[in-house]
């Protein structure tokens, strides 16, 4: 196995470890501190943790190694996270969580369907029958929380992209909403604007166009008009991924521009998606993309005080920095950085996996060659 397979495998399991352990044994509430700036954030942050770990995770639940150590670790982990989603959904639990009080939960609900929506095998046919009536009433419960006008509109689109998968009558006119109202907001060049302006942050990223993609291949086929936006929305995540590559610094940095910088690497997670769907831009050789998300990786994770001592995260970029916790974030909201696993879900002897290759920045300022850089039009 490549190196870096293994750290991706080592961190996945150090920051997924804690919160799939207590929420299966059923003390996620008892074990988990929450850190936050506002005190009513304990109402959600463990479905944030759960939702944000496993939509991360979720790939390499379904389609990872089946052999060895990794097929092992991987198998334990499903087991972990099955029980885990009953643990969450059972209203017997004393790990039952807010699906439906004040409007945080419609984030992370959404962040649960979608993985649900990336491992339908591992998460959800295995689940047992009662279990999956306990999760569609919880899905079901956040439709009475309104979306702000923003992504927001994205979150409640993914829990009826699921009902939908799920043939639990996923509601078009939500679905509908969501992907119209993002086409208005698209700006160009591969940029869509979180609500009606424009704010330089990563939520392009952490939210947007992934959702975005998968709402469309999942619901696409129910009418012409979504079918018709899929090439477009993964035209311009080409473009968005190409960006986010060429963000990285050759020493693996990244700017701290915007809100929710807490979620440290989450914010590649774009980048990542598309190399789970084998679609980065022919600009960018895969191996380089690892090689790239793993430096930023190790940036971060290797910086003092990312975790407490007892293995949770903490707030901040690189280490501790509690100040840059916004009054919405808390311990469950960190676990979004998760995302940058994706790729885990391909095969070990993918040209992703093996090889190495340089990132763009890195060989550009060590004199080297690379693609002259062009923007989208359409």
């Amino acid at each position: 196995m490549h190196e870096h397979r293994t750290y991706w495998i080592e961190s996945l399991s150090r920051i997924a470890g804690p919160v799939l352990n207590a929420l299966a044994g059923r003390r996620l509430k008892e074990l988990m501190p929450v850190e936050a700036h506002s005190e009513d954030r304990a109402q959600c942050s463990h479905l944030e943790a759960l939702g944000r770990t496993l939509a991360g995770i979720a790939p390499w639940l379904e389609s990872g190694g089946r052999e060895g150590e990794e097929g092992r670790l991987r198998e334990t982990f499903a087991g972990l996270a099955r029980e885990a989603v009953d643990a969450a959904t059972d209203p017997a639990s004393p790990d039952y969580m807010n699906f439906s009080e004040g409007t945080q939960p419609l984030v992370d609900a959404a962040f649960l369907a979608h993985a649900l929506m990336r491992a339908p095998g591992e998460l959800w046919e295995r689940l047992d029958e009662r279990v999956k009536r306990q999760v569609i009433g919880a899905l079901k419960a956040a439709r009475t929380i309104r979306p702000w006008f923003s992504n927001w509109l994205l979150f409640s689109g993914m829990i009826e992209a699921f009902l939908d998968r799920a043939g639990e009558g996923g509601d078009p006119m939500r679905i509908d909403y969501a992907l119209r109202q993002h086409e208005q907001w698209y700006l160009g060049d591969g940029m869509y604007g979180d609500g009606p302006e424009f704010h330089w942050d990563y939520y392009n990223s952490f939210v947007i166009q992934p959702m975005l993609i998968d709402i469309v291949e999942q619901a696409g086929r129910r009418y012409p008009e979504w079918e018709a936006m899929r090439e477009p929305v993964l035209r311009r995540a080409g473009r968005h991924a190409a960006v986010l590559e060429r963000l990285i610094s050759p020493e693996g940095t990244f700017p701290p521009i915007g809100r929710s910088l807490a979620y440290r690497f989450g914010a590649f997670q774009l980048l990542a998606q598309m190399a789970l769907r084998r679609e980065l831009p022919e600009s960018l050789e895969p191996a380089a993309v690892r090689c790239a998300l793993t430096a930023v990786m190790r940036r971060m994770l290797e910086a003092p005080g990312t975790f407490d001592a007892d293995g949770w995260l903490t707030i901040g970029f690189c280490g501790h920095q509690k100040n840059l916790g916004e009054g919405y974030i808390s311990t469950g909201s960190l676990y979004l950085c998760t995302a940058v696993f994706l790729p885990l879900g391909l095969p070990a002897d993918d040209p992703f996996w093996t090889g190495e290759a340089e990132w763009t920045s890195r060989r550009l300022w060590s004199g080297g060659e690379a693609p002259i850089d062009g923007a989208l039009y359409g």
